[in-house]
């Protein structure tokens, strides 16, 4: 639909939303202040597919929001717009995928090694694949950032993002990352992948910007994960989703668990939430689901106070939403607060209580 037919000073925000438009609001790139790159992209995925149709389904489902938020005031007039995937991607994406399946198939019943020589074409040809991604996205990103947008993702898997944070690390020279996940995805070219999802904050510690990497719900993560935290000299946190639950049942608040973890959190903040760090009830169909994780109203909390700590989110990614309605139905509501918490951090939005 043209963007002709939308304005912003006629449209009713108690109508219905308008399908094919994100949370079916009057906005397209040009005019909106966050733009939100779907990256349909699932390659490295080691336990189920579907995550790269995640970004088409959070769309789908988005329309059935209400828009009002009881503590920000006229939430959906900070604008979100969805931008485009390229086709050519999406077919490369689909196309690696099913070559990359028997290579990790074999792998799990042990009747292969990374070193054989058929095993390392492949390795090679995803590699390359990921890269091609990775550059086109830190391209896109770029290009918005300097258009002065917010910018944010949606996935797909959570290898997707890291084009965005090397775009940032131009922007900003000194920020941390609150990551919510149930793995640390800390682990290095795993299964031979230099871009897998589990090692995107592996990847991301290259930059040296990062200077800080705050782990929140993680519950699935090896040794080497666990010795690459204690050698980070306070760089990365881990705060463990047995740790936080041990610290409830001995009577912690969430509200005091909260604010030590973003006390650890420096002034700008890149926000990178992995939908799997929430209670597998809210995100069935995830690529790589694990028991326990946070409810639905712990991992808003969360994110409310690092905002009203007075810290600045300076990009986000939302990724691993399965393509099945109820979890898309959780990703576009999750979506929809991280990108209004966004707007107040950047003063395009205030908190009226």
């Amino acid at each position: 639909m043209s963007s002709e037919k939308f304005d912003i000073n006629t449209f009713d925000p108690n109508g219905v939303g308008v399908q094919g438009r994100l949370f079916g609001m009057p906005f397209s790139v040009e005019n909106a202040k966050l733009v939100v790159i779907p990256v349909a992209w699932d390659v490295t995925v080691s336990f189920r597919e579907g995550t790269s149709k995640g970004p088409a389904a959070i769309l789908e489902a988005s329309p059935q929001l209400d828009f009002y938020q009881e503590d920000i005031t006229d939430a959906w007039k900070l604008g979100i717009a969805l931008a485009e995937f390229p086709e050519k991607l999406s077919a490369l994406g689909a196309d690696l995928r099913q070559k990359v399946n028997p290579y990790i198939e074999a792998l799990e019943e042990g009747t292969t090694t990374v070193d054989a020589k058929e095993n390392q074409a492949v390795l090679s040809e995803i590699n390359k694949g990921s890269e091609k991604l990775n550059d086109w996205l830190y391209q896109q990103s770029s290009e918005l950032l300097a258009a002065r947008k917010l910018v944010a993702t949606i996935g797909g898997d959570h290898s997707t993002p890291l084009g965005l944070i090397r775009a940032l690390a131009e922007v900003h020279n000194d920020f941390g990352i609150l990551h919510i996940d149930a793995h640390a995805d800390l682990r290095e070219a795993y299964e031979g992948f230099e871009f897998s999802h589990a090692s995107i904050m592996h990847n991301v510690l290259q930059l040296e910007e990062v200077k800080s990497l705050v782990q929140v719900g993680i519950r699935d993560f090896c040794e080497d994960e666990v010795k690459l935290v204690e050698a980070s000299d306070g760089r990365v946190v881990m705060f463990t989703d047995a740790q936080l639950k041990k610290g409830h049942f001995q009577g912690i608040s969430w509200h005091q668990q909260v604010t030590e973890i973003v006390e650890r959190l420096p002034q700008h903040v890149y926000i990178s939430f992995d939908i799997d760090g929430l209670d597998p009830s809210l995100c069935p169909n995830t690529g790589t689901p694990v028991a326990g994780g946070l409810s639905f109203n712990e991992a808003l909390y969360l994110l409310e106070q690092t905002v009203r700590s007075g810290r600045t989110i300076i990009g986000f990614d939302l990724s691993e939403v399965g393509d099945d309605p109820w979890d898309a139905n959780v990703g576009a509501r999750i979506l929809y607060r991280l990108s209004n918490l966004m707007g107040v951090s950047q003063n395009q939005l205030s908190f009226n209580i």
